[in-house]
């Protein structure tokens, strides 16, 4: 029996994933959206009864011509910020995202990474990859987000949520550390800021997804499948007869 190699077309690949997929990218831009009106209406409520005598914000960049419409917009961007903050918790989780973009983490990673930085040293050339410092700085906003809505939710309704109230102490200290946890995302949205400038195309991949993520589990189309089929046997033919000339 005779095996002959042939080539078969490579199976059909399944749309690329991208650094950035379409619900991120989605959740993100909504987020921008959500905590520009939180701020900004925030700022309003805290002229209307400041906590630090030496801080006021200009009424150029507060939302909302009296205190009242500050809360409205400050309501109406808080459903927005939790909603889109469940929803990108949610698939987070699911998707594992959380797990490969951000863990693990590792005390000395961190270390190597500041002292990159402050060597000028560090790069941002690949988005397909968080640096340690990147890492913290994902998750501490994150948390912080978390805080700054339970926080929010002690100062709207302190009677409805009071076991959340009686953990701050205080109605005092429930505004402290609302006003820290928006001075923390402010400090971030800053320093986000900034490095987009400095490396263009992580904004651009935040619009269009990014760079190709290699998938490992596909087969490579570069590489064409190898079969081996079984052929009949070869038909041999009969003796030629030499003939007498």
């Amino acid at each position: 029996m005779k095996t002959v190699p042939i080539e078969l077309e490579p199976f059909k690949q399944s749309a690329p994933r991208r650094v950035h997929p379409l619900p991120v990218r989605i959740m993100h831009w909504i987020n921008v959206v959500a905590i520009f009106i939180m701020i900004g209406s925030g700022w309003k409520i805290y002229n209307d009864d400041i906590l630090f005598s030496f801080l006021r914000f200009p009424d150029a960049v507060v939302i909302g011509k009296w205190a009242q419409y500050g809360l409205q917009w400050h309501f109406f961007g808080m459903w927005i910020f939790v909603l889109n903050g469940i929803a990108y918790l949610c698939y987070g989780i699911v998707s594992g995202r959380f797990w490969q973009k951000l863990l693990p983490i590792s005390p000395r990673e961190v270390f190597v990474t500041i002292g990159e930085a402050l060597r000028f040293r560090l790069s941002h050339d690949d988005l397909t990859h968080y640096n340690a410092v990147q890492k913290v700085l994902y998750l501490g906003v994150m948390l912080v987000g978390v805080l700054i809505v339970i926080s929010g939710l002690s100062l709207w309704k302190p009677l409805q949520f009071f076991e959340l109230a009686n953990v701050f102490g205080s109605f005092q200290n429930i505004r402290l550390v609302h006003f820290l946890c928006m001075s923390a995302i402010v400090a971030f949205i800053v320093v986000h800021v900034t490095l987009a400038l400095l490396v263009p195309q992580s904004l651009l991949a935040m619009l269009t997804g990014g760079p190709v993520i290699d998938n490992d589990e596909a087969p490579s189309a570069a590489a064409p499948m190898v079969a081996e089929i079984k052929t009949i046997p070869e038909m041999k033919t009969a003796p030629e007869i030499e003939t007498s000339r």
